[in-house]
């Protein structure tokens, strides 16, 4: 067992600057000499990469869904062993979802900063942070932190109309040298956000002037019993397994690269932006999410990638890709604007990305080998004469999810998905053996 000071950073909804005031404190407490741990609730692949960039070190995901209590502990009791502070960032508001970040914090003790924006009301605030702090019994609650606070007056009235049982953290008031920018279709990468590092930099230095600069008491993680592992589990033990990295391909987790190490394979990084060509050894490929859509062109004109890539593929070599590593094999992508641009056309099937969401939300895909579980999100309709070899299922529900496509050995889906949910079946996907 091991001891930490934690904090779990929530709000009433999106867009009150949970992000923000995560990234800002992490930094803060990392200036000050401190190992910083920060984890994300439910499925990102955008937001952990500003806060790796705040805390200079790789951020997790916890969901007790997905990721399952029992992982969520032993990460936080791994955190714990090593980290001064360990920072949570909730997901949407605080109550929302099945289960919630409130169900997160709850579960493990883990007491509640609740961000709220102060934009365009007064003494209404106290009431909002009485609501969410008195809403579920025994959530353990910290204090509240006033957001996009207009003034000093601003923030006297704010104040003076809180409840006396809520502990009053400060402010921050409204400024572009702290706010994050808007985001491509909702979503933004971390490397393309103008002056990132400046921005974090302003929000720690406000953020010292409120209660956060101060330690949270410690709280005990203790880590779950080891499971005992089959003698006859799959493995990747010898593997070579080439992973794509760069802009257009980055929506990966952590976790799933550290279980293809854990199994045995040996993984390395390759960029078809950079028109890498695949690693002559490798055995097998993975192609994950991001956004091809908005650098098709160079990926198309990039031939020495995209031959390797069809040649691998040709040769009956396992791939796995997902979202839009799956768009990246079809024969053609059209983006918004309308503009149609090849692809590799190792799967048949034209894919168009539209203005709404096509698909969100948490699902799993149930095997012989178990079940994996994951998410979706993509804003891309696909039009393919591929059969799927199943459908995922949503949370909470028998509703079809995702199909799964499989052409040889190369398995494609939409669903982004959360490895260490079923190891087996991630060894079977990369044998090419798992449908």
């Amino acid at each position: 067992m091991a001891s930490c000071p934690a904090l779990f950073i929530g709000a009433p909804a999106s867009g009150q600057g949970k992000t923000t005031v995560t990234a800002g404190l992490a930094r803060l407490h990392r200036d000050q000499g401190r190992k910083v741990r920060v984890f994300k609730t439910g499925p990102d692949f955008l937001d952990p990469k500003i806060l790796e960039r705040a805390s200079g070190a790789p951020v997790q995901t916890l969901d007790l869904w997905m990721v399952g209590e029992a992982q969520c502990r032993q990460l936080l009791a791994e955190a714990a062993q090593t980290a001064d502070l360990i920072l949570i960032e909730g997901v949407m508001g605080l109550f929302d979802g099945t289960p919630s970040s409130a169900d997160l914090a709850t579960t493990f003790g883990i007491p509640v900063v609740t961000v709220i924006s102060a934009k365009s009301m007064a003494q209404t605030f106290g009431a909002i942070a009485s609501g969410l702090a008195h809403y579920r019994p025994g959530l353990p609650t910290y204090g509240v932190l006033a957001n996009h606070v207009g003034s000093p007056r601003h923030a006297q009235l704010l104040r003076e109309g809180m409840p006396a049982d809520i502990a009053w953290l400060g402010h921050l008031g409204t400024s572009d040298r702290m706010t994050l920018p808007a985001r491509h279709l909702g979503l933004h990468q971390a490397h393309e956000i103008d002056r990132l590092d400046e921005r974090i930099a302003a929000t720690a230095r406000a953020l010292a002037e409120t209660a956060l600069a101060a330690l949270p008491p410690a709280i005990a993680f203790e880590a779950p019993p080891s499971p005992a592992l089959a003698q006859d589990r799959e493995t990747l033990k010898g593997m070579q397994i080439a992973v794509a990295r760069d802009a257009a391909f980055s929506f990966v987790y952590p976790e799933n690269i550290r279980l293809l190490t854990s199994l045995g394979a040996n993984v390395t990084y390759f960029s078809p932006l950079a028109n890498d060509a695949l690693p002559a050894a490798a055995d097998a490929l993975f192609l994950p999410g991001g956004y091809p859509e908005l650098h098709a062109a160079t990926l198309a004109a990039n031939t020495r990638s995209a031959s390797s890539i069809r040649a691998h593929a040709a040769a009956g070599k396992p791939v796995v890709a997902e979202c839009g590593g799956m768009l990246y094999l079809l024969e053609r992508l059209t983006d918004a604007s309308g503009i149609s641009t090849p692809m590799l056309g190792v799967l048949p099937g034209h894919a168009t990305l539209q203005t709404r969401l096509a698909g969100l939300g948490m699902q799993e895909v149930a095997t012989p080998r178990g079940t994996l579980r994951g998410h979706t999100f993509h804003y891309t309709s696909m039009a393919t004469p591929m059969t799927p070899v199943c459908h995922a299922r949503r949370a909470g529900s028998d509703t079809p999810g995702e199909p799964v496509f499989r052409v040889g050995a190369t398995v494609a889906t939409y669903l982004h998905g959360y490895w260490p949910s079923n190891p087996a079946l991630t060894a079977a996907l990369f044998h090419g053996t798992a449908f």
